[in-house]
C-alpha cells in the first residue's frame, strides 16, 4: 500500500483519534493475569494490540469482544496462564515483545516470541540482561528475536539501573517482579512513560515511586478493573501537526491521554510557537485526559531540550516535519534511541525530508533541520508507521503531490488514518501496490 497526497489545506474540525496503544497493550496483559474481569473500552483495534490479545488468548485467557473497541478480559490470575500450542507472534510491536518477555519469564512453561522482519531486527539484549539477572533463561539470535523463554525458573528480585531511559525495559522488569522473591526496583536516568505503574496501582498492586526509582514486591495479585482507554497522544500528534502547519485552521481533538510522561510533543510544539490549548482536563482510569485544540501557527526553529526526549520519543518524526516548516533551524540532540525503532528514524526522516527539498544535517544522535518549502516527490517510509504518517502530513502543504511508499504498517497504530485526514480536508488516498 502507498499514500498519495495532493496539496490541500487542513480545515476546522472536531475529531477523535484511536485509543492509546501503550495503555491498550497493558490493559490486555495485566487483565489476563488479574483475578476477575477487566472491562476495556476505547481499545486500540490495531494490529499491534490485536497481536497481544491473540497471544493471551492462545495461553488460555478467555475474552469477550463486544465491538471493535470494547472487550472483557477474564483474568486467569498470576499463575493461571497455560502453555501456548505454538509461537506467540508479536507482529511489528516492540512494546508487546518486551513486556511479554517480562511477563513470561515467571511462568512455569516454555514459550517462544516471534515477530515480523522489522521486529526481528530490533535489539532485545536490553531486556534479556536484567531478566537473566533475575534468574530467567532467554535464548535469542545474538540479542535479537525470536526469543525463547524457558519456564519454571524461580526469579529473584533485583535492583536495576537502566543504562538508557526506556519504559519498555522498566515495564518488563516490573512485570517479572510480580513473580520474583523480594522487592524488585528500577532506577531511571530520565522520566519515561509510567502506564505500567499506574495500571498496576489501579489493580491494587502496591508500587513505590520515589526519586526516579520504582519498586514492586513480588507475589502481589492484580485484580480486574474497568479501563477507559483515552485517545493516543502519539496519534493525536499527526493531527496537531496538520493543524499547526495549515494556513487557517482550528482543530479540536477530543479525549486524548495527557499522561505527564508523554507530553513532550506539546511542550516542544509550544516552544516552537505552536498554538496548542488543553481543555476539559480530567482523570480517567488513573490516567490524565483532556481535549486538545490546535490552531494554525507560525513555527520557529529552536534547540530542542534533550531533557524532553524521553517525554516525546515516539513523536520525533512529527517534530522533524514541524522543524521543516519552521523559520530558521531546529537542532535535535540526544535522540540516538530513534535509530533502533521500527526503522532508523533519524535516517528515514532525513532521507524523506531531503527528497521533498528540505536540508537536513544528520549526526550520530541527532540532526539539524533547516526550515524550507516542501516540493513534491516520492518518499520511502521503510515500513515504519510513524515515518509514513509524518511524511503524509507534510504532503498536505507540499508544492506538488507526494507519494509515500510502503504504508501497510500504519494499521498497527492508527486504523482509519486516511479517513481521518480526509475529514480534516486533506486530499489523501491509499493505493494498492
Amino acid at each position: 500500500m502507498q499514500f498519495v497526497v495532493h496539496p490541500g489545506s487542513v480545515q476546522d474540525a472536531a475529531v477523535a483519534v484511536p485509543g492509546d496503544k501503550s495503555i491498550s497493550h497493558r490493559a490486555v496483559m495485566l487483565g489476563s493475569v488479574a483475578t476477575g474481569a477487566t472491562h476495556i473500552s476505547g481499545f486500540l483495534n490495531g494490529e499491534d494490540c490485536l497481536a497481544t490479545l491473540a497471544a493471551m488468548k492462545s495461553m488460555g485467557v478467555r475474552t469477550e469482544q463486544h465491538d471493535a473497541t470494547t472487550l472483557t478480559v477474564h483474568g486467569a490470575g498470576l499463575h493461571g496462564l497455560q502453555a501456548p500450542a505454538g509461537d506467540l507472534d508479536m507482529g511489528n510491536s516492540g512494546t508487546a515483545m518486551r513486556l511479554m518477555t517480562g511477563l513470561l519469564a515467571g511462568q512455569g512453561f516454555d514459550s517462544r516470541l516471534v515477530g515480523d522482519a522489522s521486529l526481528t531486527s530490533r535489539p532485545m539484549r536490553r531486556i534479556i540482561t536484567p531478566l537473566e539477572a533475575m534468574g530467567a533463561s532467554i535464548g535469542s539470535r545474538d540479542g535479537r528475536p525470536p526469543l525463547e523463554i524457558r519456564g519454571g525458573r524461580p526469579l529473584q528480585a533485583i535492583h536495576y539501573d537502566l543504562p538508557v531511559a526506556s519504559a519498555q525495559v522498566k515495564s518488563a522488569v516490573l512485570l517479572a517482579g510480580l513473580y520474583a522473591d523480594g522487592v524488585t526496583s528500577v532506577t531511571e536516568p530520565a522520566v519515561t512513560r509510567d502506564h505500567t505503574e499506574r495500571m498496576l496501582t489501579a489493580m491494587g498492586v502496591a508500587v513505590r515511586r520515589q526519586d526516579g526509582r520504582v519498586a514492586i514486591a513480588g507475589g502481589q495479585q492484580p485484580a480486574g478493573i474497568s479501563v477507559e482507554v483515552p485517545g493516543d497522544l502519539s496519534s493525536a500528534a499527526f493531527v496537531m501537526l496538520g493543524a499547526c502547519i495549515s494556513d487557517t485552521a482550528s482543530v479540536l481533538i477530543r479525549n486524548v491521554g495527557i499522561n505527564p510522561t508523554r507530553t513532550g510533543i506539546i511542550d516542544i510544539l509550544r516552544a516552537m510557537g505552536g498554538n496548542v490549548e488543553l481543555t476539559h482536563s480530567r482523570e480517567q482510569s488513573g490516567e490524565l485526559v483532556a481535549d486538545i485544540r490546535v490552531h494554525s501557527s507560525e513555527l520557529v526553529g529552536i534547540d530542542i531540550d534533550p531533557a524532553l526526549v524521553s517525554l516525546a520519543i515516539d513523536e520525533f518524526p512529527v517534530l522533524f516535519v514541524a522543524a521543516a516548516c519552521a523559520s530558521g533551524k531546529t537542532t535535535f540532540s540526544g535522540i540516538g534511541e530513534l535509530r533502533v525503532k521500527e526503522s532508523d528514524r533519524i535516517a528515514a526522516m532525513a532521507s524523506g525530508l531531503r527528497e521533498l527539498g528540505i536540508r537536513v544535517d544528520e549526526s550520530e544522535d541527532g540532526a539539524v533541520v533547516h526550515g524550507g518549502q516542501f516540493g513534491g516527490g516520492t518518499v520511502q517510509s521503510y515500513g515504519d508507521h510513524r515515518i509514513a504518517m509524518s511524511l503524509a502530513v507534510a504532503g498536505t502543504i507540499a508544492g506538488a503531490p507526494v507519494t509515500v511508499r510502503d504504508t501497510d504498517a500504519v494499521a498497527t497504530s492508527f486504523p482509519g488514518f486516511v479517513e481521518l485526514l480526509g475529514v480534516l480536508g486533506a486530499r489523501i488516498t491509499a493505493v494498492a501496490t
